[in-house]
């Protein structure tokens, strides 16, 4: 079976869609946001802390870390689940059945996390 250059409009028109998407959402917020500015809004502003305090070498929360891992957990599951629903009928059920073991693990490893209250910000 040969490809034809006709086989990447539908990738191509997708990656236009997204690009759009995203060009419009920048400048539309741009003309449609709050624009007011205070000497307090111009300050130089990271991670959550307007004003420098202390030592660089302060150590993180392990919360931060653990959050990081869980985002990256589930963006992953994401990255398998797409090709997976997209090839569904021509996996049956022995795709199903591995499809189902991996969310499976994923549940558990959720739940585990949410009994021990690692969701949590306030401990």
């Amino acid at each position: 079976m040969q490809n034809n250059q006709f086989d990447y409009i539908p990738i191509l028109m997708q990656l236009g869609l997204a690009v759009g998407f995203v060009v419009l959402t920048i400048i539309g917020s741009s003309f449609l946001g709050p624009k007011r500015k205070s000497a307090n809004k111009d300050m130089n502003f990271e991670c959550g802390v307007s004003e420098t305090i202390g030592d660089a070498r302060t150590p993180f929360s392990v919360k931060y870390f653990l959050v990081a891992i869980l985002f990256v957990l589930f963006d992953v599951e994401v990255i398998f689940l797409y090709p997976w629903a997209v090839n569904f009928k021509a996996m049956g059920w022995d795709g199903f059945a591995k499809m189902g073991i991996f969310m499976f693990v994923l549940i558990v490893g959720l739940l585990y996390e949410y009994k021990r209250r690692g969701l949590e910000w306030d401990k």
